[in-house]
């Protein structure tokens, strides 16, 4: 039989790739040290370079970024309004 799969914590992952990024320890050094396979760590050393360079992003970018997510929502709202508007005017020219 097969092990069941282990899964791991944010805050595991993050300790894991804090220590990785510090370069103090090898890959394989830090994989023996937590248990994990060398491969993983330096997935987890990737996503985290990854999410730094989101955290320091400005202002401007995370602005933009709601912004896009609002335009979508409100093309969504008029795709909706302008079928209830169709249905309610075929409706109406029925009457």
């Amino acid at each position: 039989m097969s092990k069941p799969r282990r899964k791991f914590t944010a805050e595991f992952k993050t300790r894991v790739a804090l220590d990785a990024l510090s370069g103090e320890h090898t890959l394989s050094e830090l994989a023996s040290k937590y248990g994990v396979h060398p491969n993983q760590v330096s997935q987890w050393k990737q996503q985290a370079k990854e999410q730094i360079a989101v955290g320091f992003a400005g202002k401007a970018q995370k602005a933009q970024q709601s912004d896009e997510a609002r335009i979508k929502e409100l093309h969504a709202k008029i795709g909706q309004l302008t079928v209830e508007k169709d249905f309610l005017q075929q409706a109406f020219a029925r009457i």
